[in-house]
């Protein structure tokens, strides 16, 4: 009879991409959303509720880039400083990093004497490697990945604050505070859903969170739109 292997499969290696994705499609949703409500309860012409919704999602779209560029690049500047350290330590302290590392182990709930075994061999095999997991928590899954997460960031935002965008476009003006309202908290809460969905928690609750944080942000946003101009008219 054949033995069959099944492969567990984990969803923490998506974990990289997906924050960046969800994050930027959440904002680009919410953000263009919600200056589109604001301009247009400001009573402000259609051509000018487009052209200040074209405007944020540029602008969107580069802040989340560089934004994301800058923040992950800094942990991967702090990854390489504290790798070059420990490169430092194993070649001019080789018994303490042994020592170190079997301590973890012992820490883990190793018997020392196992502990001592399963250092000495897996330095053996990849000193670097092994106190970059074990000491730093530096993994390959878990690195950090400037390039991707910027480029990520800047496509989910552009994606997300599209559909706002598509709305106001495409319907009548007397109608448009009401069907981006609706349709963005729609896209939200299906967003929301999805990213619960693939990280494997649950989906009602993913969903109903960004939905009410979403119809907060756009209610605020509609309510200074409207607020400024009274100030404005008087």
């Amino acid at each position: 009879m054949t033995a069959v292997r099944l492969r567990e499969r984990h969803r923490i290696g998506r974990i990289g991409w997906l924050r960046a994705s969800v994050l930027g499609a959440n904002d680009g949703i919410l953000s263009t959303a919600s200056l589109v409500l604001g301009v247009a309860a400001a009573h402000a012409t259609r051509g000018n509720i487009l052209l200040a919704g074209i405007a944020g999602l540029v602008a969107g779209a580069m802040s989340m880039a560089a934004g994301e560029y800058v923040s992950v690049h800094s942990q991967a500047d702090t990854e390489k400083a504290e790798l070059d350290l420990e490169r430092r330590e194993l070649a001019t302290d080789d018994k303490g990093e042994h020592k170190e590392l079997a301590a973890i182990y012992v820490g883990r709930g190793l018997d020392p004497a196992l502990a001592k075994r399963v250092a000495q061999e897996l330095m053996a095999y990849d000193a670097l490697g092994s106190h970059a997991r074990d000491e730093l928590g530096i993994t390959t899954t878990l690195t950090a990945r400037p390039v991707q997460a910027a480029l990520a960031s800047a496509a989910s935002f552009t994606a997300g604050a599209a559909l706002p965008l598509l709305v106001a476009a495409l319907f009548p003006g007397d109608l448009l505070i009401l069907l981006v309202s609706l349709t963005s908290l729609v896209f939200l809460a299906l967003l929301g859903a999805l990213a619960a969905r693939v990280g494997g928690a649950g989906v009602m609750a993913g969903a109903l969170r960004v939905t009410f944080w979403g119809a907060l942000a756009m209610a605020v946003t509609s309510g200074v739109g409207a607020a400024t101009n009274l100030v404005i008219a008087r």
